[in-house]
């Protein structure tokens, strides 16, 4: 008889069914609860992390304090972590070089902002074209490849030549810092599109237009936010390199009076600005490519 039962609830379509969606809930509350172990396992992992980050930094500053405090080196050429933030603070409000460190900051980021804004304008189309035409790809890579590995710091005598001190120069050189990296990122992102989805756009009637803007620039665009972040920070350090010769305001041209100055504390001021404001421009690029990245994966589904 109870071979028969079981016989009968396997013919059981409903029975059956019972039998998966039971299945299904104890494999949900299996995952469920693991999950939930892992989210409270990860907890202290990140507090843990955070405590290491922050022992790193209390272990630097304090090896700075002693070998400071203990003249290892002279007090003119190494001044403790209080010294620097005194003179940090004093340079918001007092001007040094002609300005005060918020408008040589604005100085810089003016300069910054133009080159990188050139760099992107020109590298990341540059780049898309030579990915889809290999007509363009076989002019214009001789050229690039060679120029590309020039250092941007090259560029200064040209700059001075050609821009003195004026804004010009340091523009030049944050826009060869930051050019080849949309270009090659960009490049390497339009050949990674399929080309079976720009076959059927061509077949769909696309304008070439249509095409780079909805399909080659959407399916490019993961490399070409990672090129932008790669330029955001090369075209940041080429600005101050830039400012240390060819420019007469700014942080690098500030941090240049202060060593003509003897005055360690305001070079390092000037450093702990130029660290600050860089990993600020990378945070926010990074949100944007969190964002973008997100956004594209829903126009997906």
């Amino acid at each position: 008889m109870k071979l028969q039962h079981l016989a009968r609830s396997e013919m059981d379509p409903m029975a059956v069914v019972r039998r998966t969606d039971a299945a299904h809930a104890k494999d949900a509350r299996r995952l469920a609860g693991r999950s939930d172990a892992d989210a409270r396992a990860g907890a202290p992992r990140r507090g843990t992390l955070w405590a290491l980050s922050a022992a790193g930094l209390i272990a630097f500053f304090g090896i700075w304090w002693l070998a400071a405090a203990a003249e290892l080196i002279p007090a003119m050429f190494l001044p403790t972590p209080l010294a620097v933030a005194t003179r940090f603070v004093e340079l918001l409000t007092h001007p040094f070089a002609g300005y005060t460190l918020e408008q040589h900051l604005w100085s810089s980021l003016q300069r910054y902002l133009l080159g990188l804004a050139l760099a992107i304008a020109v590298g990341v189309p540059l780049g898309l074209m030579m990915g889809w035409f290999r007509w363009l790809d076989y002019i214009v890579s001789p050229l690039f490849e060679t120029l590309r590995f020039v250092a941007p710091i090259a560029w200064v005598p040209f700059a001075a030549l050609w821009f003195g001190t004026g804004i010009g120069g340091p523009v030049l050189i944050i826009f060869a810092g930051a050019f080849a990296p949309c270009v090659v990122n960009a490049y390497r992102g339009a050949q990674l599109v399929d080309g079976r989805l720009l076959e059927a756009a061509r077949m769909l009637g696309m304008t070439n237009r249509m095409i780079v803007c909805e399909v080659l620039l959407p399916g490019a665009l993961p490399a070409v936010i990672a090129g932008l972040r790669v330029a955001a920070g090369l075209g940041w350090m080429s600005l101050v390199g830039a400012e240390l010769i060819v420019a007469s305001s700014g942080i690098g041209y500030m941090m240049v009076k202060g060593q003509s100055a003897i005055n360690t504390a305001t070079v390092m001021s000037g450093m702990i600005a130029i660290g600050m404001v860089g990993a600020l421009i990378d945070w926010l690029l990074g949100r944007i490519e969190t964002f973008a990245m997100r956004h594209r994966r829903r126009a997906r589904r």
